[in-house]
């Protein structure tokens, strides 16, 4: 069965919430659960996300809210914290091991730490049993994805395209998952542009999706009640599991 990855922003619009949202999703059939890590210059993230995780700031979110929502979230279900590597190398990247060892967070996902700078902080991950996701995407060469996979644990993040989520891009990934599939059996799942009318066709030939934008969307209706944002996002997923696996 194909996985489904979801990322939430963490803490938007309060930590009660994003832990009630947690534990709905993996009702509805997530796999793993990204927690975002709000940031005010989130490179690689589109305008939705982009919107949540300034809100989240603006409503006061510390790193602490993050420590507190995964001690309660990760024994439930399989959960990765998103963030950019600033926060991370600021308050000490030993620091954050051993509290993702302590909680049972599996995988930090960096999306500005290139693979060949991540490799120096490799040892550290592995001696706490934490993985770091490695990333591949159009613009790799073989030679390159070969070099990023060969070490991969957990899952592959594959971009599905070059630029920011969500903003539908579309590019030939053929050659990008032949050349993840010569070099390793770690599952290659897709992200970027993934919604409820492209799963079906971009979970082709993956093992699994990733999911963010979508599900912020909704988490940022303001007509919408928590308790409706919460089944709103919890149906979408429930769809999206099970079109993937069509």
């Amino acid at each position: 069965m194909k996985k489904l990855v979801a990322y939430i922003t963490t803490g938007y619009p309060d930590k009660h919430f994003t832990q009630d949202l947690a534990l709905s999703l993996k009702e509805a059939g997530v796999d793993s659960l990204e927690l975002g890590i709000p940031f005010s210059d989130p490179v690689a993230d589109g305008p939705v996300i982009e919107a949540a995780n300034l809100m989240a700031l603006q409503k006061g979110f510390k790193m602490a809210d993050l420590l507190e929502i995964s001690e309660k979230i990760a024994p439930e279900m399989d959960t990765l914290w998103m963030g950019y590597f600033n926060p991370f190398y600021h308050r000490g990247v030993d620091f954050f091991l051993e509290k993702a060892e302590e909680f049972g967070v599996s995988g930090f996902i960096i999306p500005d730490l290139p693979h060949e700078e991540g490799a120096a902080y490799r040892p550290q991950f592995e001696a706490h049993g934490v993985s770091l996701i490695e990333f591949v995407a159009p613009t790799d060469s073989k030679e390159r994805i070969a070099k990023i996979v060969e070490n991969a644990k957990k899952f592959i993040y594959m971009v599905a395209y070059a630029g920011i989520t969500g903003s539908g891009k579309k590019e030939p990934l053929e050659p990008v998952i032949e050349a993840v599939r010569e070099h390793t059996d770690t599952p290659l799942y897709i992200g970027f542009g993934v919604d409820e009318k492209t799963a079906r066709q971009k979970a082709e030939n993956v093992d699994g999706v990733i999911v963010g934008s979508a599900f912020v969307r909704i988490l940022l209706k303001g007509n919408l009640t928590n308790s409706e944002k919460i089944a709103k996002i919890s149906t979408l997923a429930r769809s999206i599991k099970e079109k993937i696996n069509e």
